[in-house]
């Protein structure tokens, strides 16, 4: 059978999901109010270590609209387990247990104590005020370096030590490459805490099913699937006894690929009081009981030659762990080891993370996760380098690129890249910035003592994107398989059902699903529909993150789109009398070739399958097909992304002057979704390099507990972004493709970093923390005598 090239894939259709979100259409876990529900509010611990003396509720109890006041102690029978960590990266992992409500100790403050249930949210939150806790404060631990020295005080007496697990990974005789070097450079980079801060805050409803006696739990995650596995786990609920709900989402940025307390909390009390419980986050609660993205100090040593050939690099890790173990917490550190070694190619490499507890919020997944640190780690270093070496950076870099592959090449770290060419990216970034040009003002500028200098920052970055492999998972103790189910079904009427076990939240997943499908079966993307975050409707799925929803999610998609093709193609050449072979398929019609006839619709097949009067002999009625793909290896999307600022030397004030990002996600299904995934990634690196962190004080106390002492860039704080775009097909999946929701954010904050420093380096500032705030570039100015 021949059959028409694809006619949507590739082109910028609007997204069919944003009519009803740009017109208040949307369905948000908040809109949901079943009858008779009560609201769950949590009360939080204000301190970062303490032991529980005594807890009063009875003003609690008796204020107005309050149905109940309970503890720790009084749900304990109520769990079955803890809050399970997913990613225990080592045999001798140390975990500590954590209960949805403290019983005994807290650990760190926003650690919950106990929950109010109300008439209404109003009357919950005023509650919990007036329930009355003494506490006895216990030494906490703030910092990772001082939590690892002698005498430290411990997160958790019970555990002894605040050391959580040691990951090593060595490949190549890194010894004698840093003997054999003629320059080592070192550095220590910092990864301050973020808070990931989705437009959409946590919430979840729970509503009981008297007569069925199951639960439908509607939450604000990235992970359905997760969470009804997990809930059922911790609270000992039958998974088929539960469905999960996940309807439009606003914004995840792995804040939301994670199973939190008070989802556990809201179903035991709606199966204790049997009826509908409500659990809202406020601001406050986001900035203490939701996780923290990034908390590591990077130590990193570079060996190279005198002409700037890289010949090794070591890796040492101290990774903030906070006080308990999350979903990923432990591996977030350790997925980045892969791909310290970025773009470049050298022989030897070393790696090793030590988690650590403190007495913090506990960090997971944030945007990028692992890889994002491993960009920012490597690009800073190649700069320290080029400057020890009095070397351009650009050329640094372009000296040890990989050569041009298109079949799957070991890189340092030991893994296999799918793809790249990595050169002819570097290259169409500098040229659209114009480097030269760039860097004869910069010298001009610097001739003249402007007090406006500019800088020119390069961030090259690869990512381990498509994360599925369930082989690989294992291998790395990732108790979850990484594979994708979809379904995808042509009604009795030729319309189209895709379900798939992906859960968007922003993605536009029902677009690009819409435009593959279309393509595959000659429909048009509006006859189709895409079901997607809800369990009972999709069963079986491992959900959205790690850029993994096209390269997995989307070619099971294709690939059952081609069954369903394949037992048209049988059922259309049974009708027309003819050998499949002789068909073509043009249009979303068969006919047959050579012939004049009118042929016959996929529509009119599908009518027919349903039907079932004429079917080949043995042939089940419908055209339905399911496909579950587990990829052989990761994506690996990369980038070149070049930051131009402007750094006003008298003040540390930063302005970014142009922002070029040239970014390879292998084959594009949607450009415009590209570029949208770019531009809020971009935002959220420029972000964390300029703006934001997650501060505390000695003792462990947040100092930036709200949105009025946490500073995230608006609109106006950022450039117009120049984006340009190349396509090197992976040999992964056959629909080529890669993913790119990460690598905005993966590319942006070390080409900003550098920029910044690039700036006022002729002063002598060599190095600035994240973020980069004007008073941290005007002091390390000052110190350097600028």
């Amino acid at each position: 059978m021949t059959q028409t090239a694809e006619r949507y894939v590739g082109s910028s259709m609007l997204r069919k999901e944003d009519p009803a979100l740009l017109t208040g259409r949307g369905t948000w876990v908040d809109n949901i109010v079943p009858a008779g529900t009560l609201h769950l509010a949590v009360l939080r611990s204000p301190l970062p270590h303490a032991r529980i003396d005594r807890i009063d509720v009875t003003a609690a109890q008796a204020h107005p609209g309050v149905v109940a006041v309970l503890t720790g102690t009084d749900l304990a029978g109520e769990f079955a387990a803890g809050i399970p960590c997913g990613w225990p990266v080592t045999e001798d992992i140390r975990i500590p247990e954590h209960m949805p409500l403290a019983t005994s100790v807290v650990s760190h403050v926003g650690d919950g104590v106990a929950v109010v249930l109300a008439s209404d949210a109003n009357a919950a939150r005023d509650a919990v005020d007036l329930v009355d806790v003494e506490y006895t404060a216990l030494p906490a631990v703030v910092d990772i370096e001082a939590a690892m020295e002698p005498g430290s005080p411990l997160a958790h007496d019970d555990l002894g030590t605040n050391h959580c697990y040691t990951w090593p990974l060595a490949t190549g005789d890194v010894d004698a490459a840093f003997a054999e070097a003629d320059v080592v450079v070192r550095g220590r980079y910092l990864q301050q805490r973020v808070i990931p801060s989705p437009m959409e805050p946590r919430a979840v409803v729970v509503t009981p099913d008297p007569v069925g006696g199951g639960f439908t739990v509607y939450t604000s995650t990235q992970v359905p699937h997760f969470v009804r596995d997990i809930l059922a786990a911790i609270c000992g609920v039958s998974d088929t006894k539960l469905r999960v709900v996940a309807p439009d989402v606003g914004g995840g940025f792995g804040a939301k690929l994670n199973v939190y307390a008070e989802e556990a909390l809201a179903l035991v009390l709606a199966r204790r009081l049997g009826k509908p419980v409500k659990w809202t986050e406020t601001r406050s609660e986001h900035h203490q009981g939701t996780t923290h993205g990034r908390g590591q100090v990077q130590r990193m040593a570079i060996a190279a030659n005198r002409d700037g050939k890289i010949l090794g690099m070591k890796v040492e890790l101290l990774a903030d762990m906070g006080a308990y173990l999350q979903l990923l917490t432990p591996g977030i550190a350790v997925f980045g080891a892969f791909t310290y070694c970025g773009l470049y190619d050298f022989g030897s490499y070393s790696f090793e993370c030590k988690g650590v507890f403190t007495n913090l919020t506990p960090t997971d997944a944030y945007r990028g996760a692992g890889r994002s640190e491993a960009a920012y780690g490597h690009e800073r270093i190649m700069d320290d380098l080029a400057r020890e070496l009095g070397m351009d950076p650009a050329q640094l870099r372009l000296r040890n690129l990989h050569p041009k592959f298109l079949e799957p090449r070991t890189v340092p770290s030991g893994v296999q890249y799918d793809s790249g060419d990595y050169e002819s990216c570097m290259r169409r970034a500098m040229e659209l910035v114009d480097y030269d040009a760039l860097r004869d003002e910069q010298a001009r500028r610097r001739d003249s003592g402007d007090p406006v200098q500019i800088g020119i920052g390069i961030g090259n970055f690869t990512e381990s994107g498509g994360l599925s492999p369930s082989k690989v998972a294992a291998g790395v103790r990732l108790q979850s398989g990484g594979w994708e189910q979809a379904t995808v079904r042509m009604t009795t009427s030729g319309k189209v059902e895709v379900v798939t076990g992906t859960s968007p939240h922003g993605q536009g997943h029902e677009t690009a699903w819409s435009q593959i499908v279309a393509d595959s079966l000659g429909v048009h993307p509006d006859d189709i529909e895409v079901l997607h975050g809800d369990t009972m409707v999709a069963p079986f799925g491992r959900d959205t993150y790690g850029s993994r929803s096209l390269p997995v999610g989307g070619v099971a998609v294709h690939l059952a789109a081609g069954k369903v093709l394949a037992k048209a193609t049988t059922i259309a050449a049974h009708l027309l009398e003819a050998d499949e072979k002789d068909l073509d398929f043009t249009g979303g019609r068969f006919s047959v070739a050579g012939t004049s006839g009118p042929g016959v619709t996929i529509q009119e097949v599908a009518g027919a399958a349903s039907l079932a009067a004429d079917l080949p002999e043995g042939m089940e009625p419908n055209l339905t097909a399911d496909h579950a793909f587990d990829p052989p290896n990761f994506t690996w999307p990369f980038g070149t992304h070049i930051c131009v600022t402007e750094v006003d030397t008298e003040t540390g004030f930063t302005r970014i002057r142009r922002y070029v990002a040239v970014d390879d996600c292998g084959v594009i299904v949607n450009p415009t979704i590209v570029e949208g995934q770019l531009h809020g990634g971009i935002a959220q690196g420029i972000g964390q390099a300029l703006y934001e962190q997650a501060t505390f004080d000695a003792e462990g106390n947040p100092t930036a507990g709200t949105m009025a002492s946490y500073t995230i860039p608006s609109a106006t704080d950022l450039p117009f972004f120049e984006l340009d775009q190349q396509v090197t097909p992976s040999l992964t999946n056959p629909m080529g493709v890669k993913g790119i929701g990460e690598s905005g954010a993966i590319g942006s904050s070390p080409a900003v970093v550098n920029a910044v420093i690039d700036a006022v380096a002729h002063l002598g500032v060599t190095h600035v923390d994240m973020p980069a705030t004007p008073e941290a570039v005007w002091r390390a100015i000052r110190s350097a005598g600028g």
